[in-house]
């Protein structure tokens, strides 16, 4: 699967829109504060790739389950909250494309 923060493909003819999907991720396991930022700055890049996996691959399921087989316009939404916790939220327009 296609998956593009662009509203077209080069060399890619949108042949029907299918309708908006997202996808979201939230880390289930609280970040402990620490007093070394160097180990809390890596634990929440580790965090926040992880949740924007899940994410994306809920975004795709979504997509595949419209039979699309392309995600245009794609939107990445990161909030890291006061208590540590990191939601990732993806927004596009499933389409399917002339193969």
């Amino acid at each position: 699967m296609i998956l593009t923060t662009t509203n077209s493909i080069e060399g890619f003819k949108i042949i029907e829109y299918k309708g908006v999907v997202s996808g979201i991720g939230v880390n289930v396991q609280k970040m402990k504060m620490t007093f070394n930022m160097e180990k809390y700055y890596k634990a929440i890049g580790d965090s926040m790739s992880e949740v924007k996996e899940q994410a994306f691959q809920q975004l795709m399921d979504n997509a595949k389950q419209m039979n699309a087989n392309v995600v245009v316009g794609i939107k990445v939404d990161i909030e890291l909250t006061s208590t540590n916790y990191v939601a990732v939220s993806v927004t596009g327009t499933a389409v399917s494309v002339a193969v």
